[in-house]
């Protein structure tokens, strides 16, 4: 049985349906909310609705599970999230369950740039949670990333969404010569699938990234010719822009950033282009070339395509009636 965090996170969703691809039995740890989990469709999964603060639970959730893949964090949450309570606190819970029902494999995914001294909350609570894992029995394999996208990414798609809304102009950080490493999220799932048939992998730290360098200004000009937003873009100071997210973000709900958003580019987060060639034999796709999520379609084809997902959810539900009509008789 494989363990999944953060199963209905962008990544964990990505994770989710090439795992179910391979035939493993798998359980979603999922955290309680009024909202219904937003798990892949179609894909046959247990779902275990427990807090990362709930030890006895975490317990419990353990059962028959040899392998974790732990991928939830507050990051995404800004304001209202908790890094403390999820990423530190909350990996420790987790690694010391697993302790104790003796699982086989735990896996993490970290940032690359993650260390307890970081000046930046997020990069400082991925640190401590490293610290908890390798201080542990249970053996680990731990990926730091670059900047993971795909579709409903927190990366791309959020940047997209705030230029489509700007009004003409699109404010940048200043001396923003910082470079990171986009990471299409399949290839990261891929190496994480390779690693759990590799026994090599085990207590291993490993820095992953794409073949491409960009800084911030370089994403922003792809994103805009992409997504067909064309913006004047002006500098303003990271910690003037730091501020004004913060500013926005108690007035706007579900902001398309949060406050550790500019993190991401407060530091270099950059490893060997060969990385991933080198060490998983994969080679990363290039980041321009898997960009279509980004190219609006008409109003047209999204009526039709509304149009079309409700008439097969129409279908799917007499299907079921018709189904349950049947066994009562």
């Amino acid at each position: 049985m494989i363990l999944v965090t953060g199963a209905t996170g962008f990544i964990g969703r990505a994770l989710v349906r090439q795992l179910s691809n391979t035939g493993y039995p798998l359980r979603a740890l999922i955290r309680p909310s009024p909202r219904s989990p937003r798990l892949p469709k179609g894909v046959p999964v247990e779902v275990a609705v427990v807090s990362l603060a709930d030890v006895r639970g975490l317990r419990a959730a353990m059962r028959d599970v040899d392998t974790i893949f732990h991928l939830a964090s507050a990051e995404s949450q800004g304001s209202q999230g908790s890094l403390l309570q999820t990423d530190i606190q909350g990996t420790r819970n987790l690694v010391e369950a697993a302790a104790d029902a003796r699982v086989h494999r735990f896996f993490y995914i970290s940032h690359i740039g993650a260390e307890r001294a970081s000046g930046y909350p997020a990069f400082r609570a991925k640190g401590l949670a490293e610290e908890a894992i390798h201080s542990n029995k249970v053996p680990y394999t731990i990926i730091r990333t670059s900047l993971v996208y795909g579709p409903e990414d927190n990366f791309t798609t959020s940047l997209a969404q705030l230029l489509r809304v700007a009004p003409g102009l699109f404010p940048i950080p200043s001396g923003g010569r910082t470079v990171v490493q986009p990471l299409w999220v399949e290839d990261l799932v891929t190496c994480l699938i390779w690693a759990m048939d590799n026994p090599g992998t085990i207590n291993q730290i490993y820095e992953v990234g794409g073949n491409e360098y960009f800084t911030f200004q370089q994403i922003t000009e792809v994103v805009m010719q992409v997504s067909r937003t064309p913006r004047i873009l002006f500098t303003l100071s990271p910690n003037t822009l730091r501020v004004l997210t913060v500013f926005l973000g108690s007035f706007i709900p579900n902001l398309p950033v949060s406050s550790f958003w500019l993190d991401y580019f407060a530091v270099n987060r950059t490893c060997p282009v060969d990385s991933m060639p080198r060490i998983f034999g994969l080679m990363p796709a290039r980041f321009t070339y898997r960009l279509d999520y980004l190219i609006r379609k008409p109003w047209y084809e999204q009526f039709w395509t509304f149009l079309s997902q409700a008439f097969r959810n129409l279908v799917a539900k007499l299907l079921e009636s018709l189904k349950a009509i049947r066994l009562m008789r």
